[in-house]
């Protein structure tokens, strides 16, 4: 028997037509811009706005260091926006009102140590 001969077999070449890969790196096409929109045709102005911090948190944060109460209300008012806005700002209405009570709190027991003291400098002036 005999086995027909095949003939040796080369290793795959490029056509000549075609020019050696590079060695250098491909990167991803830019993508196209979108055509211009027609006259009277709504545009997309893409993504969700972003929603900044609330106002009234802000104000109500530095006015807890000065002026208590005013504090504490803005803080309560601007918590109640941010329920329903979804803004930021949560963090600065809650210190408003934490500052804004614990000064108040601070005042009343400083006003009591105070009338206190006053209460026995006056009782031992008078006993003398």
């Amino acid at each position: 028997m005999s086995t027909p001969e095949q003939p040796p077999q080369q290793p795959e070449q490029q056509p000549p037509s075609q020019e050696p890969q590079s060695q250098q790196p491909q990167y991803a096409q830019q993508p196209a811009y979108p055509p211009a929109p027609q006259y009277g045709e709504q545009t997309y102005q893409g993504g969700a706005p972003q929603r900044g911090y609330n106002t009234m948190a802000i104000v109500g944060f530095i006015l807890s260091f000065f002026i208590s109460l005013v504090g504490i209300i803005l803080g309560f008012i601007a918590l109640s926006q941010i329920k329903k806005s979804g803004e930021q700002g949560r963090g600065f209405a809650i210190a408003a009102i934490i500052i804004g009570f614990a000064e108040i709190v601070l005042g009343i027991i400083f006003a009591i140590i105070f009338v206190a003291i006053a209460a026995n400098v006056g009782y031992q002036y008078s006993t003398t």
